[in-house]
């Protein structure tokens, strides 16, 4: 009780003395850029914007909305909603995200926080169970208290206010009408609406969301509506990007997380409070390119540090059909989430080192741990003026990733959450509750102390998601891309700019090579897609890859020629497309 109740001292401390950027009055809104929109018409436009996203209707979604003459910030509003209503196992307007933005008459650069919240009443043991040992992962995500104030719409609106043409009410129409008229229910969908080890398919409001007039649980190819969710989008179309946090759908999303079971502490006044982060994304130099990530709480600078690390081996030299390149790759992979787990939380409540783990000098250590075979579980390193403890455990994927090119070459690469599978498994006006909380530690004191991500009012979980920007030396946009994954995002996306910038792969290429998740001790990866002899030679170097982790990615990405022509392309391993304006 001693221990305990000194860390809750700490906590409070932390809260107290932390704050951010954006005041909770004025969102932080800059430079909002008003253009009428036109309807394209040359021909000249057609093939220079366009798409890439999970899924086929979202895809038409921000086509049709670019054809009206929208932005790309425009396209991705609709792209979003469309997601929410086709890919609800992967994102929700009830949930959250993070958004790169190119502006490529300026060459600028922003980045948009929609990240979640916790509540005020949000206390740092809310994950520990009645004995102080941490809830099951299953119970956690199924509990109210796993939902924080929703994010990722008034992100969009945020982002709207700078970079959009149309008028917001302009941007559900083609949603609306498929979630009225129905659509064929994807494979997807219709497996993880069945059900399997996520406990979220069972609960009382996905199986009433799923379950057809006949009594069953709907299946691939069958006609589906939504009609609760074609409502909840008119509302937000008449009454913009704030509308789920205002009254009465924020009294219902509250109400229902104050239920049973492990009920929730949301308020009116979390909602009112709450703002999207706007502000500069995190650009390094690495491998003779600018690579843009947003800056913590998503764990963008764990991506630059696990590339710069391998920037100091000779995986360039190798290719991907040697065992020694995927053994660094591994090597580097570990040691960057030995790094994350400790260092990477809300920036508003921790000091982030992010010049000390992108240092030179501190990269050259790290990379020098990288021997000629697997080593042991690697530590996290020591940069300076950090004082917390590490984060346990794996988190899963209930994510999706797109990008939009609009003719303007404006681009938007956004990845896209509502944490795991169906979120907490809670819907409201036919849209799921993220249960984007239990991405905070759920031990809140580690090795004597408070863990750097810990739970505390108006704090912002860690998140892996990182939409992904890379520009060449002359500082010409030359890819943009993303996935979901949970905590494998960070290797699907180095996996990709590997194939991409070392390898000197197309796209397409880089994004088919086999997923390899090395975390501490373990090494995941996808069996029946490397060849026997590279898993051989791997096995060989200490790397046995087990299966079962790590392996469904959901890659999305452009690639700019330089003659102005667009290179899209899309994970096999989902259901997604790219086309183009006019294809």
């Amino acid at each position: 009780m001693i221990l305990r109740s000194l860390f809750l001292a700490v906590i409070s401390l932390l809260v107290l003395t932390a704050c951010r950027t954006e005041s909770p009055e004025e969102p932080v809104i800059e430079e909002p850029v008003a253009a009428a929109a036109e309807t394209i018409e040359s021909a000249d436009d057609l093939g220079r914007a366009g798409v890439a996203a999970a899924h086929p209707l979202a895809v038409e979604a921000g086509l049709a909305v670019l054809e009206r003459g929208g932005s790309a910030v425009d396209a991705a509003v609709a792209v979003q909603a469309m997601l929410g209503l086709v890919e609800p196992q992967s994102s929700s307007i009830g949930g959250g995200a993070f958004l790169l933005h190119y502006q490529a008459d300026s060459g600028r650069v922003t980045a948009f926080d929609g990240r979640e919240t916790a509540p005020a009443g949000a206390t740092a043991d809310m994950f520990l169970d009645p004995d102080g040992e941490p809830l099951g992962w299953f119970e956690a995500i199924i509990g109210g208290r796993s939902t924080g104030v929703p994010g990722v719409m008034p992100m969009l609106g945020a982002a709207h206010e700078r970079y959009g043409r149309l008028e917001w009410d302009d941007l559900f129409n083609e949603t609306i009408a498929a979630a009225e008229d129905g659509f064929s229910v994807p494979q997807r969908l219709a497996r993880f609406a069945a059900g399997n080890r996520w406990p979220q398919a069972d609960q009382p409001d996905t199986v009433a969301l799923f379950t057809t007039a006949e009594g069953q649980i709907i299946s691939a190819g069958e006609t589906w509506a939504n009609p609760a969710f074609a409502e909840t989008l008119r509302a937000m179309a008449k009454g913009g990007p704030r509308t789920l946090l205002e009254p009465p759908i924020s009294t219902r999303i509250i109400e229902r997380t104050a239920a049973l079971p492990l009920p929730g502490t949301l308020r009116q006044a979390d909602f009112d409070a709450y703002r999207p982060g706007v502000g500069d994304a995190l650009c390094r130099q690495v491998m003779a390119h600018r690579v843009c990530v947003p800056p913590p709480p998503s764990s963008g600078v764990a991506l630059l540090q696990m590339l710069a690390i391998l920037e100091q081996t000779d995986i360039a030299e190798r290719g991907p059909e040697d065992p020694i390149a995927w053994l660094q790759f591994a090597e580097a992979s570990r040691l960057m989430y030995a790094d994350r787990d400790q260092f990477v939380a809300d920036p508003a409540f921790v000091e982030i080192p992010i010049d000390g783990l992108l240092e030179p000098d501190y990269i050259a250590e790290r990379a020098a741990l990288i021997g000629d075979r697997a080593g042991d579980m690697p530590s996290a390193g020591s940069p300076p003026g950090f004082e917390f403890s590490s984060e346990d455990g794996f988190r899963a994927t209930g994510t999706t990733h797109f990008v939009v090119v609009d003719a303007q070459g404006d681009v938007v690469s956004m990845t896209s959450s509502v944490e795991s599978i169906f979120g907490s498994g809670r819907v409201v006006d036919g849209f799921f509750l993220n249960n984007q909380l239990t991405d905070f530690s759920f031990r809140p004191l580690m090795d004597g102390l408070p863990a750097a991500n810990a739970v505390a009012p108006g704090k912002r979980p860690r998140s892996s998601m990182t939409p992904t920007l890379i520009f060449d030396a002359d500082d010409r946009l030359v890819a943009a891309l993303g996935s979901p994954g949970g905590s494998a995002i960070l290797v699907y996306n180095a996996k990709t700019i590997v194939g991409l910038l070392a390898w000197g792969l197309p796209l397409q290429e880089a994004i088919d090579l086999p997923n390899l998740f090395a975390w501490r001790e373990n090494f995941f990866g996808e069996v029946n897609r490397f060849p026997e002899d590279l898993l051989a030679g791997l096995a060989e170097l200490g790397i046995e890859v087990r299966a079962g982790r790590g392996e469904e990615s959901g890659l999305h990405g452009v690639f700019f020629h330089a003659d102005g022509r667009l290179e899209g392309a899309a994970d096999p391993r989902r259901e997604g497309v790219w086309r183009v304006l006019g294809d």
